[in-house]
């Protein structure tokens, strides 16, 4: 058998994946979204926590952070969301019932807020010392100071960093599947997993990909865009030529952004 041939029947059987399409796009994409989307909110709000933590001086903050961050970031995601999802089984059962949708996203909310956490904090290093000062100087206590004027500015300059997790979180969203779930909740990689399973064919784990490709490509795009915004900044109105609000500035030996 030509080998070409067998290629493109097993991958690029137009009907196998125009009978997947429907269940991708009303389960599997909202769920993908779902999962993703929550698990990069939850995480933001863990990872600044850890931002602060980890640049405090008090060592009880600053070492657990730490280790936290060493740790999540260290395991593989397969093995986060098999230990969270098997190991917190039993509690879940109690609270939601026999449904691990929770589990799931808890498991990517604990894997993106070490990765954020550590984006946070490379932002927040970035902001010149002398910011600091001067808020200090006129009287705001050090949690003000990074409240309302170090954190705002850090976290401008980390945008394309936390569009990049997004977009890694997006890509592990198919693996909550090893925690059996329910044929509602579904995402792309599962249902296109069980119709090559049923058929034979690997065409509609093909349309899986397309599908995270249509996901992660542009949001690429924005990135790039954003990276570049933040960068070149808006056109100058000024007579000096250069808005100061869009100009890169850093301190020297701060940490860049950690990606995957």
């Amino acid at each position: 058998m030509d080998p070409l041939r067998t290629l493109w029947e097993t991958f690029f059987d137009w009907e196998s994946m125009r009978e997947a399409l429907p269940e991708m796009l009303t389960v599997g994409l909202p769920n993908t979204l779902i999962l993703a989307v929550t698990a990069a909110l939850l995480g933001s709000a863990l990872g600044i926590v850890l931002a602060v933590a980890g640049i405090s001086r008090t060592r009880w903050l600053r070492w657990p952070a730490r280790i936290y961050t060493d740790v999540f970031r260290g395991l593989p995601a397969a093995a986060t969301i098999l230990l969270i999802g098997v190991g917190l089984a039993p509690l879940g059962m109690q609270v939601w019932g026999p449904n691990p949708y929770p589990l799931g996203i808890l498991a990517l909310s604990l894997i993106a807020s070490a990765y954020i956490g550590e984006i946070f904090r490379s932002g927040i290093q970035s902001v010149e010392a002398t910011q600091l000062e001067a808020a200090r100087a006129l009287g705001f206590s050090w949690g003000e100071a990074m409240r309302m004027v170090i954190i705002p500015q850090g976290i401008r300059r980390i945008l394309p960093a936390w569009v990049n997790q997004l977009i890694a979180l997006i890509k592990d969203s198919s693996l909550v599947y090893f925690l059996g779930l329910l044929a509602s909740q579904r995402e792309l990689f599962r249902i296109g997993q069980d119709y090559a399973a049923n058929t034979g064919n690997q065409s509609a784990l093909l349309l899986a990909g397309l599908f995270y490709l249509a996901l992660t490509v542009p949001l690429t795009h924005v990135v790039n865009w954003i990276d570049g915004r933040l960068r070149h900044g808006r056109p100058a109105t000024g007579p000096a030529g250069d808005d100061p609000d869009d100009l890169d500035l850093a301190l020297p030996g701060a940490a860049g952004g950690n990606q995957r």
